[in-house]
C-alpha cells in the first residue's frame, strides 16, 4: 500500500499553511534528503545498500520527526495539523510522502 496523490497533496497544502516556517522548513529539508537516499536506492547494488542503509533510515526517521514536531506544535497553537493523521503512522506512507513533498518542492522551483 502506498500513499495516494490526492491524500498527500491535501497534507502538504494543510502544512503549507502554517505559521511555524522555521519547522516546516526543517520538514521540507528532511523529505527532500530522505526521497533522494530513496530515489539513488533504484540505481545501488546490494553491497551498496548494506552501506548506505544505516543513513537511509537515519534520514526517514528525521523526517518522521519533522512531521511529528511540526504536527504538535500546530496543535499548541491551534493550527490545524490534520494533515498528520491523514499520512498515517505506517513508515512507509510516510516515506511516500516525502517523497510527494520533495516533488512539489523541485516543481515549486522551477
Amino acid at each position: 500500500m502506498s500513499l495516494d496523490y490526492t491524500t498527500a497533496q491535501q497534507a502538504y497544502q494543510q502544512l503549507s499553511e502554517t505559521r511555524l516556517t522555521e519547522l516546516r522548513t526543517a520538514l521540507l529539508k528532511a523529505a527532500v534528503r530522505y526521497a533522494a537516499i530513496r530515489a539513488e536506492w533504484h540505481f545501488m547494488s546490494p553491497s551498496e545498500r548494506a552501506t548506505a542503509d544505516h543513513g537511509r533510515t537515519i534520514a526517514h526517521n528525521r523526517f518522521i520527526d519533522t512531521c511529528n514536531i511540526l504536527s504538535r506544535e500546530q496543535a499548541k497553537i491551534g493550527e490545524d495539523n490534520k494533515w498528520r493523521a491523514a499520512i498515517g503512522m505506517d513508515r512507509k506512507m510516510i516515506g511516500d510522502f516525502a517523497c510527494w513533498v520533495s516533488c512539489w518542492v523541485g516543481i515549486g522551483e522551477r
